[in-house]
């Protein structure tokens, strides 16, 4: 089978060779002994090394504020953040405002002005020709949501001011439809699948009711969703955390695959995942990266990823269990992982 094939496959939960892999995005500071470990000095060569089945590509922004499309708010209330700096925490634009007509009164970026369609064509066209080619798009609209407002204050708009948070969400999502439907549009039958997501779980549970996700959060999402899918186009739904509780409803919405199972958060343990969902929705991840990949070693690696092919002989993109994989992850553990997965 070729990558992009392998991809599709393991995605529809047909018969594969062996199960498709990806590497995620690695956090720069990762790669230099990646590259050591593999003998090359370079991504594209890493990947080829690996036999990495997945290849993704940012949607390509660029804007006075932000060259990253998950950057493109600045909602900081008290000075301007970095992108290293940035946090939810931080008192946003909207914290004090309790007027829905007064959204509008933010200067909310054009993405028609900062996405260059000639561009998006590039980016796709230098993705080497077998390899299933991911969009991320992210499109977090809750988050950015959250960043709106300040955290804290967000969640409690929720509740007691529901209007102000729903105008702003949907704004954002709004922007999000607008720059995923120039990428879509201009890479047109090239895109395999796209990544979008937010973040809803910590280490134990949900971080807000499933109640609340499901009024506010639930319509952007399905608006996105069918948007990518409208193109033809996979849909990888990203959430770290405990997300149990959330899985029926990705499976209503429509979301193909979910992203990363945390392997240690309360109830995501990939053997009652694969129970209750594996004939339901495929899963991108499985592989912990909170103690097995830093402190485990390559022997405990590979055996957890023979495990994992077990109870998914098809369904899972196996792949680290957060998408950036960190510096104090030693490079053999990454090879255990990926020889265990490739073995046939």
């Amino acid at each position: 089978m070729t990558k992009k094939e392998r991809f599709i496959a393991t995605v529809e939960r047909s018969s594969v060779d062996r199960p498709a892999t990806w590497l995620g995005i690695p956090d720069p500071s990762a790669l230099p002994g990646l590259y050591t470990a593999y003998g090359v000095d370079n991504e594209v060569d890493l990947k080829a090394a690996i036999g990495d089945d997945v290849w993704p590509v940012e949607l390509p922004y660029h804007s006075d504020y932000s060259d990253a499309i998950y950057m493109a708010f600045d909602f900081a209330k008290k000075g301007h953040l970095t992108n290293e700096e940035r946090t939810l925490n931080a008192p946003g634009y909207f914290e004090d405002i309790d007027d829905p007509s007064a959204v509008e009164d933010f200067p909310w970026p054009d993405p028609l002005k900062f996405i260059n369609p000639e561009e998006c064509r590039q980016v796709v066209d230098a993705v080497p020709v077998d390899s299933a080619v991911l969009g991320v798009v992210w499109s977090a609209h809750f988050q950015d949501a959250c960043a709106a407002f300040g955290m804290e204050t967000a969640l409690m708009n929720m509740v007691s001011d529901p209007e102000v948070f729903r105008a702003v969400i949907n704004r954002i999502t709004e922007f999000y439809l607008t720059a995923n439907g120039v990428f879509y549009e201009h890479t047109r039958g090239k895109l395999d699948a796209v990544l979008i997501g937010n973040d809803f779980g910590s280490q134990c549970s949900l971080m807000l009711s499933r109640d609340l996700i499901r009024e506010f959060v639930w319509p952007g999402t399905k608006a996105l969703v069918e948007q990518a899918k409208s193109h033809g186009l996979k849909v990888i739904h990203h959430s770290c955390g405990a997300i149990r509780d959330l899985i029926p409803d990705l499976i209503e919405i429509g979301v193909d695959v979910i992203h990363p199972i945390q392997a240690l958060a309360s109830g995501m343990e990939a053997e009652g995942l694969a129970r209750d969902f594996a004939q339901k929705v495929s899963f991108c991840g499985g592989v912990d990266a909170q103690n097995l990949l830093v402190r485990g070693t390559p022997e405990q690696v590979a055996q957890r990823v023979r495990e994992l092919r077990t109870l998914f002989p098809t369904g899972l993109v196996i792949s680290p269990s957060h998408e950036a994989i960190l510096p104090d992850i030693p490079p053999a553990n990454i090879q255990a992982l990926f020889a265990s997965a490739h073995a046939v």
